[in-house]
């Protein structure tokens, strides 16, 4: 019995790992083929939006 639960759950991580990274993998090809021109709108947004702003953090 306790063999089936230890099967159980390494089959249940695996299929959750997988579908994760299925995800993340479809996700990113998804956005190269059909993101046209505009995939880094959002970027671009951002670092007009952080131009001039003060560096906090880090080491100098």
């Amino acid at each position: 019995m306790t063999q089936y639960f230890i099967d159980l759950t390494i089959v249940a991580l695996f299929v959750i790992g997988m579908t994760a990274m299925m995800g993340v993998l479809v996700n990113g090809i998804g956005q190269k083929l059909f993101g046209g021109s505009n995939r880094m709108e959002n970027v671009n947004q951002t670092e007009k939006t952080q131009t001039g702003w003060k560096l906090v953090g880090g080491k100098k």
